[in-house]
């Protein structure tokens, strides 16, 4: 492996670290044990992993049916609102263009 090569990988592997915030095993290590100590703590409590996939479900059929209507009762309030803001965003940035001039 060229030097070039292993600065590379050695780039890489660092964009990766980053990223994950930890090195990868590490973190499966980390990431483990946490799963295991809630999923004991949830046990313990009486939830399961249904119930809890159940209630995303339902919270985002219920935020997906009233997120709609409230952009439909709210739509002409933001095209009421864009014909006055864009028009003024639109004068601001022409002017401070002028300035940079």
């Amino acid at each position: 492996m060229s030097e070039s090569e292993l600065q590379d990988y050695r780039d890489r592997r660092s964009r990766l670290e980053r990223f994950l915030g930890d090195r990868p095993l590490a973190l499966v290590v980390r990431l483990t044990i946490i799963s295991l100590i809630v999923g004991w703590l949830m046990n313990t409590f009486g939830f399961g992993a249904e119930e809890i996939l159940r209630w995303l479900e339902d919270v985002t059929r219920h935020f997906s049916r009233d997120g709609i209507r409230l952009l439909q009762q709210s739509s002409t309030h933001i095209i009421a609102g864009a014909a006055v803001v864009v028009p003024i965003w639109l004068l601001l940035r022409v002017l401070a263009a002028g300035r940079r001039k």
